[in-house]
């Protein structure tokens, strides 16, 4: 899920996909209208005073259209929201308001998992190892609690505090559990929403699918150990990463884990182990139609970094036969040279003193979240924790289903990329 600028080839091949959803932000594509600011903060500060004003967001909107409908239906998940609001109507105080956000916030994260990896009624003619149903039942909560009239006075501030948790409790980010040692290797991973869904409202993203399938799972090691893989999905918009969403999430996980690895939607037919993270935001619209351009905005800005890199190891995963896509180890980099004006392509990393333009990873919320982790990381004192970002392929309709919601190519790349995800952490963990 990047705004990845890539050699000319790459460019003309994300081109000629067509209709199918190549990247959050193709070279050359103009950003999506919204307020924009030079470090974020202003405009995602704008974004939840609309999100607690109670009117319905962008992404909210989207859900009076048929293919969410459809996708709710098709899954059993079109009682999820009604479900929430009327326990949410019953409450006669802040703490029971609190309670029921939180248990239904996490049983929605549960019963998500639990239909991706086989447990329990299907509730539907959707596959199970499908990511949307997650994301369109989210967004009917969180329009359910806009729109909540209390029968008791809501002290200033509280309805933000519940979307917060709602929003925390239903991406897994409450819920990550290891047992105790025992020689088993606990790996976190994380993913993302379904985005750009104005060009294709019925896109999911690999990556979501991947950690709702991989969360609370073993994986054998390459050195034949077994590891936990517990996980979590992110938002795609600006605003929660400049509310520090990732690091309240991550802050208390990272010491506990011996690697982690954010995953997003990146280029069409390959993975890739992205080398550089940069401190740059490029523009491009989010999953609410805001754009922001500038240095990504952390706490204590005066010792960050231009540029964070993985520690991943990435020599190993590439050279290991994972799945049917080939991995790269992407090495390439936007930067301002120090003492230039104007950005170039390093195909070999940042130079010394530069400015970070765009990372391996692109200059949108995957090089972002990745930007963010690696720096909590080196924060935190973890030089040795392996971490770093990979990009899945692009998951594709069928090239003659322009209508439908899933198709078998669709469903055959959706398997494949997951389960190549799953064999990456092995090689990864080993």
């Amino acid at each position: 899920m990047s705004r990845i600028r890539t050699t000319l080839g790459l460019v003309l091949v994300a081109l000629a996909v067509g209709t199918a959803p190549v990247l959050a932000a193709p070279p050359g594509a103009p950003a999506a209208s919204g307020p924009s600011g030079a470090s974020g903060t202003a405009s995602g500060g704008a974004a939840v005073a609309r999100a607690t004003a109670g009117e319905a967001t962008a992404e909210e909107a989207r859900l009076d259209r048929d293919v969410p409908r459809e996708i709710l239906r098709r899954s059993g998940f079109h009682g999820v929201a009604p479900a929430f609001t009327a326990e949410l109507e019953r409450a006669r105080s802040y703490a029971a308001a609190e309670r029921a956000v939180v248990r239904h916030g996490s049983r929605l994260w549960q019963r998500t998992v639990d239909r991706v990896q086989g447990r329990g009624p299907a509730g539907g003619d959707l596959a199970r190892d499908d990511d949307r149903p997650l994301y369109w039942a989210r967004l009917g909560m969180t329009r359910g609690l806009r729109s909540w009239e209390p029968g008791f006075a809501l002290p200033a501030g509280a309805r933000a505090r519940l979307a917060e948790r709602l929003e925390s409790a239903s991406r897994g980010q409450e819920s990550v559990r290891y047992p105790a040692r025992g020689g088993v290797k606990r790996v976190l991973m994380t993913g993302f929403d379904p985005f750009t869904l104005d060009r294709d409202i019925r896109i999911g993203n690999p990556s979501g699918a991947a950690a709702l399938a991989l969360d609370g799972t073993l994986v054998r090691t390459a050195d034949g150990q077994w590891a936990r893989v517990e996980t979590m999905v992110f938002p795609v918009r600006w605003r929660d990463f400049s509310d520090g969403a990732v690091e309240r999430a991550l802050r208390r996980q990272l010491p506990r884990v011996d690697l982690f690895t954010t995953v997003s939607q990146g280029r069409v037919g390959r993975f890739d182990v992205e080398r550089f993270n940069g401190a740059w935001r490029g523009g491009f619209g989010d999953n609410e139609n805001v754009s922001v351009t500038g240095t990504v905005p952390v706490a204590d800005p005066a010792s960050q970094p231009q540029w964070t890199t993985t520690s991943l190891p990435y020599r190993r995963i590439v050279e290991a036969r994972t799945g049917p896509f080939p991995v790269y180890d992407n090495t390439s980099v936007t930067e301002i040279p120090a003492g230039a004006a104007a950005p170039v392509v390093r195909p070999d990393g940042p130079t010394p003193g530069s400015a970070a333009r765009a990372g391996g990873g692109g200059d949108y919320l995957s090089n972002e979240i990745a930007y963010r982790a690696t720096l909590l990381r080196d924060r935190l004192g973890l030089a040795g924790l392996p971490g770093g970002h990979v990009h899945t392929p692009v998951l594709r309709f069928a090239a003659d289903n322009a209508t439908a919601v899933t198709d078998p190519e669709f469903l055959r790349e959706r398997a494949a990329i997951t389960a190549q995800v799953r064999a990456i952490i092995g090689v990864a963990a080993g």
